[in-house]
């Protein structure tokens, strides 16, 4: 049954990642410039927050070091438009594959009980009184935030 759920995770996970490769790869720079909606964030942040935080699932999971720790002040601590100073297009688009690459490696390494292991950002004592604050409940939620933000990336198809 583990073995069954993690798959479930596992595939709606890569299915939101494919999804999204295929967007990014669709949006041209100019697109991404845009904001997803007049007010709100535009295609090129999106890129950066999703790539940030999927980095910083390596170190949260016990899985490796963040690869992208400086996109973390510009894409998580920070609105949009709060940094003058961002890194290119090109290079973020390299950053999201690299990241997703790097986890989709380490999920496969993972033999079913890892999934169920803590995370490292609960502590024992903790982890014993709540066991779902677990490595396969963090994929859960970085999988809908994913697909929460592919939705708003929608809008700049045209």
């Amino acid at each position: 049954m583990k073995e069954l759920l993690i798959k479930n995770v596992l595939d709606t996970w890569n299915s939101n990642i494919q999804r999204t490769d295929a967007l990014f790869n669709s949006l041209t720079n100019e697109q991404l410039e845009n904001e997803v909606a007049p007010g709100r964030n535009r295609g090129i942040y999106l890129l950066g927050h999703l790539t940030a935080v999927h980095d910083r699932m390596l170190p949260l999971l016990g899985l490796g070091q963040q690869l992208y720790s400086h996109l973390d002040e510009t894409f998580i601590t920070k609105p949009d438009k709060a940094v003058a100073d961002m890194p290119s297009t090109e290079d973020l688009r390299d950053n999201w594959k690299e990241v997703n690459g790097k986890l989709a490696e380490q999920f496969a390494a993972l033999q079913p009980d890892d999934f169920f292991k803590k995370h490292t950002s609960v502590s024992e004592e903790d982890f014993a009184k709540e066991p779902h604050r677990n490595r396969l409940n963090i994929i859960i939620s970085r999988s809908n935030h994913l697909s929460y933000h592919l939705g708003q990336l929608t809008f700049l198809k045209k």
